[in-house]
């Protein structure tokens, strides 16, 4: 199992927006192959930034399926707009 972590600063005055989006968004990662899990973290600190977690079988399940399919598009073009700066996106293995 890989862990993707991504820190999401969204653009002032566009986190409802962002929320609602992403439960759209949500749907179409949730019916790609390899997807185990996911969740998004709203930041106590700062109410523009968020943490999104999924889990993912395989590493190209993410880089290569997701990444690479159709269905990324529609992802992008429901969320990429949000986000500034980009997100930094990582991945993480279990080892304990």
């Amino acid at each position: 199992m890989i862990l993707e972590v991504a820190m999401l600063q969204v653009k002032p005055m566009m986190t409802e927006q962002f929320e609602q989006s992403f439960k759209e968004a949500s749907l179409i990662i949730s019916s790609t192959k390899g997807y185990i899990d996911h969740e998004l973290h709203h930041c106590m600190e700062d109410k523009n930034k968020y943490v999104l977690l999924v889990k993912w079988e395989s590493l190209e399940d993410h880089t290569i399926g997701f990444r690479q399919s159709s269905e990324y598009l529609e992802w992008k073009k429901l969320l990429h707009h949000y986000y500034e700066p980009f997100p930094t996106v990582e991945h993480f293995q279990r080892i304990i």
